[in-house]
């Protein structure tokens, strides 16, 4: 009995200390990230006033290599990424000059059109602020790893305007097939603070109603699923352009800031050739294509590449909210395919192509529900499920630890980081992978033999 009295105590005192550290943090975090939010608000208020303004971009990406080159290589590129690799590395520990760098970095790439998201900077702003805050309390590596993960949930949140999605894709992105339930409780508790904070200093947040058949439809469940397929080969195709990207501007042998100036060069010619819609956040387009407006069936793929060339050419930002903009503007076009509203499909694009590249199908499909209501949820889990499972063992955040295989007839390793993952196809004697994989071989064999 005195065992179980003493668990109940240690269980009750833990989750009192923690539900008061989370909420501390999450409030500072929400102001951090409003304050940080305001000033991107700001400035492409100003900037928009230049009709050419992306003219500026070669400057701008110049400016922001310098910065991450000499005084804070941790803020280079998208935010998210190196957040997760601080925790898998270094028990959550992260350098206070993250923070402004960061949130000058991006803010001046996001001003001059750099094709960057703001979620990712802000994970990394809320876990640098809580690691300032684990530094100041003196705590250990676990409860830094924690509270850092709580201020990556927090940062989200503010963001995204949806606490549950926030505090759940912070837990959920640090693995592939893995979630972190210890620090549920205070994700949770920390995102919802932030929330509330930034709502109430007068962050504003898209949300839209968008109606379901509430009745059960086979068809359109098998056209979901198949929208699902299509997703995660979306996603795959991003992984693989930024990958593509990245190796270039690695083989790029020169110094880092003629690269930024060398990229913001290029969008400034593929925005001639296209469209300034592709610069910056695309809001607008993300709202075209949750409203029912005509897109352009390329837009996603140009999308793509203008994310690819900023944030591995000097750009600092995030890479969700360009996620966003190719999932809605490829659902929207997708629809038409599938004999689908464009606009239910432009929503599950939305988030079906952030389940693929970021592996986190859960916080997805919760970010459906809370951003386009309840009856989207069937439909989106359907889809979100299917995205991740076709994306396969690779990530848009190299630095994930992959925890489970998504095929039997696939071996990988678990354990390790999915930029280390090396695959092997061993598909089962009597599975059905090995079945159509032998009829392949054997029509491929045919086809072979009769070309000679």
């Amino acid at each position: 009995m005195k065992k179980k009295l003493g668990e109940a105590t240690i269980i009750f005192i833990s989750v009192v200390k923690w539900s008061v550290i989370a909420a501390i943090a999450g409030i500072l975090v929400g102001v951090v990230v409003t304050f940080f939010l305001k000033i991107i608000s700001w400035s492409l208020h100003l900037t928009t006033r230049f009709p050419h303004y992306y003219i500026f971009l070669p400057v701008a990406f110049f400016i922001s290599s310098i910065l991450t080159k000499y005084i804070s290589p941790e803020a280079e590129g998208h935010g998210t990424e190196k957040v997760i690799e601080a925790v898998h590395k270094y028990s959550g520990k992260i350098k206070a000059n993250v923070i402004p760098v960061k949130l000058f970095t991006t803010v001046l790439t996001i001003a001059f059109g750099g094709s960057v998201g703001k979620e990712g900077p802000s994970g990394q702003i809320g876990g640098g602020v809580t690691s300032l805050i684990s530094d100041l309390l003196k705590l250990d590596d676990t409860d830094r790893r924690k509270l850092v993960i709580c201020g990556i949930s927090a940062g989200f949140a503010s963001v995204f305007g949806t606490p549950i999605a926030g505090a759940i894709f912070g837990v959920e992105v640090l693995f592939v097939g893995g979630i972190l339930y210890e620090v549920l409780l205070p994700s949770i508790i920390s995102s919802i603070m932030a929330y509330y904070v930034s709502y109430t200093l007068g962050v504003t947040h898209i949300c839209f109603n968008i109606e379901f058949a509430s009745s059960f439809n086979i068809i359109l469940v098998i056209k979901i699923i198949i929208g699902g397929i299509l997703f995660g080969l979306v996603s795959f195709l991003l992984i693989e352009l930024m990958e593509l990207a990245k190796y270039i501007s690695s083989k790029i042998k020169i110094w880092s800031p003629l690269k930024g100036f060398i990229g913001g060069s290029v969008l400034i010619v593929l925005t001639i050739v296209f469209s300034s819609r592709y610069l910056r956040l695309g809001l607008d387009t993300i709202n075209d294509a949750l409203t029912g407006k005509d897109i352009v069936w390329y837009a996603f793929i140009i999308k793509m590449i203008f994310t690819a060339i900023t944030l591995n050419f000097g750009g600092s930002g995030g890479v969700i909210t360009p996620i966003f903009f190719i999932g809605a503007s490829s659902g929207a076009i997708f629809a038409n395919l599938l004999q689908v509203d464009n606009v239910k499909l432009a929503a599950i694009g939305f988030v079906s192509v952030l389940a693929g590249a970021t592996n986190t199908p859960i916080a997805s499909c919760i970010l459906a529900i809370e951003l386009f209501g309840i009856e989207i949820a069937s439909y989106a889990a359907l889809s979100t499920i299917v995205s991740f499972y076709i994306t396969g063992h690779r990530s848009i955040y190299p630095s994930q630890i992959l925890k489970i295989r998504k095929s039997e007839s696939v071996y990988v390793k678990d354990g390790e980081e999915v930029s280390k993952v090396k695959m092997e196809i061993k598909p089962r004697r009597k599975s059905l992978t090995n079945f159509i994989l032998k009829i392949g071989n054997r029509i491929g064999n045919r086809i072979y033999k009769c070309s000679k």
